[in-house]
């Protein structure tokens, strides 16, 4: 197709740019606002205080950094995506009748509020931010609701900064969504699109009118692979979107890849502008070059990494906007995805070494870059060539100072396929039996207990040196004691010993490992007010000691009920850091697996007969294009395999996965080969299941019964109707019965009445099959 024809004026550049920014604060204000909020501590005029504050920083601070276009609408109290559910109108009726206001009505969406649970959680393509999952039926209407984009618009312009508005684009918005309860098996959302649009052709004219010159809409559902109907789908959108009278220009931005066929199809429309990710895509390059339909259009080269933390290279990030130059009406400079998933500033890291400082560029420093590029690409290289210069240096001295551990590398290279398999299954199954003895339906926890404020002030008085470690080791071992009491009061079957003395399940390791480097101010948000601070994975990785034993030994020396270990997989180690790009990733799981092997030999030596290694991220890092997918399965099996594989028949390995679309690696999970797998069900409704069975999956199976990301206490009914649901699917001997996550973020008064539910409902369960026997 050709360039649709139009009679529109000319839009003014968009110049550099970023395509989002982070929005917790630098000090993660929002974070503890929302949680003062939910805990009625402040009332919403404070909340919308902080809010305003850090939109205000956000905006001033991408304008005085010098980019040509700052964008806008990026904020959000929760989820992009539940916001943009709130704005068509796509709010569940459970949540409607309610009564409440728009906020609480939209926090209740997110957490769920007495009977009405709440929306599903999955990950965001491959990230480790979550999103709430729309739903959407037959008889789903959309409406314009608010006006949140036309507000904050207003808003920055009042502080004096014309922002470009960023919303979901329609596409993405139906293809991320879920069939709603009760809808016929055969619809799909997308099939709601000629519904759908007439909203966004509305939103699109009252930006107009508000003086919007720009609007983003973000497609990344394109970076993966699609149907001849989506991409359809997409050229409707875009026809019926760019026909729109008085409009802004559309900027329509991909992400986490190449657009493959949508850029084509984008090529074809009257958008005036496509912004690509040539870090994660960088095969776009070569599809842009071939499209004559871009000769009209601007394109946003996404050259500077919006995911990763390491500098760019600056020589290689002009080549590809030099390349595009010819091709384009238009080039200019952009990072390669929102900026959301890296922190604010590394000047702010002090205690990393200076060496390794040097390699990095957090969200500040890639709107410098970005800034810094689009000087070089319309200016010349020499108005900037003392930069260039500087960054070429860091470049090569990075490249001869990382830091390699040729005994890791020798191991690596030494490993067998004996290294990675264990024996027969029933034959381990039975060996685990005898030694453990547990009952059908066993009950556990995945691994941490609620971190009181009592844990939380003898780490950070031991941080700063005014605790000692004996004090501070006397602290966790009382906490240890606690958990292990509670835990036999309850009447769980497996114990864990709660994870006081862990910050996060990956920066504990890191910070213990040889290779990493931890932060102090590097958030990034999870989902909602969760923030992480992802390690940085610069060097070769090994143990210099012993982990987690002593804490584990010490666990189990308190009772005759076996105790779990606690380790991270090396998949999840990966993905929930920045990890090193100077070598394949297969490579540095392996580093990592190795380690954590030597960790899972120790734990069995000190007599733990129960060892789990979690992999919530298995799905995470899966490549969007399924051609890419055999290789990534592979090696990331293989990693839990060398990690797991040391033991004895008769130590059981459990593993554990949550918030993920399952049954894209539904085999892989299999292949994992752990004795058990704990896994996120209780929003899904036991939906992964019945992937499992279709499988023939024959091993222990825990789907979780309570969903640990809201504050709602399961009544036992409801745990119950879960358990029985499980039932039907898995044999009562294999079948677990657990949280679905880990219990660090939430609070005793809301864990004991639910633990004590989920026992009730397992020892009903079991009575049921020891009749029916």
């Amino acid at each position: 197709m050709t360039d649709v024809p139009t009679t529109r004026p000319a839009p003014p550049p968009v110049g550099s740019t970023v395509l989002g920014y982070p929005r917790i604060g630098r000090d993660r204000e929002l974070k503890r606002a929302v949680e003062a909020y939910w805990a009625g501590r402040i009332d919403q005029d404070e909340l919308r205080r902080v809010g305003a504050s850090i939109r205000s920083e956000t905006w001033t601070g991408l304008l005085a950094a010098g980019l040509g276009s700052v964008p806008g609408n990026t904020f959000s109290y929760y989820d992009q995506v539940l916001d943009t559910a709130v704005m068509v109108g796509a709010v569940p009726d459970r949540f409607r009748r309610l009564g409440l206001d728009p906020l609480d009505t939209y926090f209740a969406a997110a957490r769920g509020h007495g009977d009405a649970a709440p929306l599903e959680m999955t990950k965001w393509f491959d990230t480790n931010y979550h999103y709430l999952v729309p739903e959407l039926g037959p008889d789903t209407e959309f409406s314009l609701s608010g006006d949140k984009p036309v507000a904050e618009y207003r808003e920055a312009r009042a502080l004096g900064v014309t922002t470009r508005p960023v919303v979901l684009g329609p596409v993405t918005f139906l293809l991320l969504a879920k069939r709603a309860e009760g809808a016929p098996a055969d619809f799909t959302p997308l099939s709601l699109l000629d519904r759908l649009l007439p909203v966004y052709e509305r939103l699109l004219t009252e930006l107009g009118e508000a003086g919007v010159e720009w609007v983003q809409l973000d497609e990344p559902a394109f970076a993966a692979d699609r149907t001849d109907g989506d991409l359809a789908a997409l050229r409707t959108a875009y026809d019926r979107l760019s026909a729109v009278a008085d409009r802004p220009a559309l900027l329509v931005a991909g992400y986490y890849g190449d657009l493959g066929p949508a850029l084509g199809v984008l090529a074809g429309t009257g958008v005036e502008a496509v912004a690509v990710d040539l870090v994660a895509g960088p095969a776009c390059l070569d599809d842009l070059t071939g499209l004559s339909g871009l000769r009209s259009k601007t394109v946003l080269a996404g050259v500077v990494d919006g995911r990763n933390i390491w500098r760019t290279d600056l020589d290689s990030a002009l080549g590809a906007c030099a390349t595009l130059l010819g091709v384009a009406g238009s080039v200019h400079v952009s990072s390669s995805a929102p900026l959301l998933h890296v922190p604010y500033d590394v000047r702010r890291e002090t205690r990393i070494d200076p060496t390794v400082r040097s390699w990095l560029a957090f969200a500040e420093q890639k709107v410098a870059e970005v800034v810094l590029l689009e000087r070089a690409l319309t200016g010349g290289t020499g108005e900037v060539a003392e930069e260039l210069a500087s960054a070429r240096e860091v470049l090569a001295g990075r490249s001869s100072a990382a830091g390699r551990n040729h005994q890791v590398r020798a191991q690596v290279d030494a490993l067998r396929p004996e290294h990675r398999t264990r024996g027969d299954y029933e034959v381990r199954a039975k060996a685990q039996q005898d030694k453990l003895g547990l009952p059908p339906l066993a009950t556990t926890t995945i691994g941490s207990f609620p971190q009181t404020d009592e844990i939380r002030r003898a780490r950070a008085l031991r941080r700063a040196g005014r605790l000692s470690e004996d004090e501070y080791r006397r602290r966790m071992r009382i906490e240890i004691e606690r958990v292990i009491r509670f835990q036999e009061d309850i009447g769980l079957d497996v114990l864990v010993h709660g994870e006081p003395e862990r910050n996060d399940m990956v920066q504990y390791f890191a910070e213990h490992l040889d290779g990493f480097a931890a932060t102090e101010h590097g958030w990034v948000q999870s989902y909602g007010s969760r923030c992480v601070r992802p390690p940085i994975l610069h060097g070769d990785v090994s143990r210099p000691a012993p982990i987690t034993v002593d804490w584990s030994s010490y666990a189990q020396s308190l009772t005759d009920r076996p105790v779990k270990g606690m380790l991270t997989g090396p998949v999840t180690i990966l993905a929930w850091s920045f990890v090193r790009d100077d070598q394949p990733l297969a490579d540095t799981a392996a580093q990592v697996a190795l380690a954590l092997r030597a960790e899972v030999r120790d734990l069995e030596a000190a007599g733990l007969r129960v060892i789990q290694v979690d992999e919530p991220a298995l799905r995470e890092l899966l490549p969007l294009r399924a051609a890419d997918r055999a290789a990534y399965l592979s090696w990331a099996v293989d990693a839990f395999r060398l990690a797991t594989a040391g033991v004895s028949d008769g130590t059981q390995i459990h593993t554990h996965l949550c918030y993920s679309e399952f049954g894209d690696v539904i085999e892989a999970i299999d292949g994992l080969d752990a004795d058990v797998t704990t896994i996120e069900a209780a929003r899904s409704r036991m939906e992964v299941l019945a992937d499992l069975h279709e499988i023939g999956y024959r091993r222990g199976v825990g789907p979780g019964v309570y969903d640990i990301h809201s504050p709602r206490v399961p009544a036992v009914e409801e745990v119950t109707s879960l358990v029985e649901a499980a039932l039907a699917a898995v044999p009562g001997q294999r079948l677990w019965v657990n949280p679905d996550c880990g219990l660090k973020t939430r609070g005793y008064p809301e864990v004991e009445p639910a633990l004590r539910a989920l026992v009730r409902a397992s020892a009903a369960a079991r009575a049921t099959l020891v009749t029916a026997d």
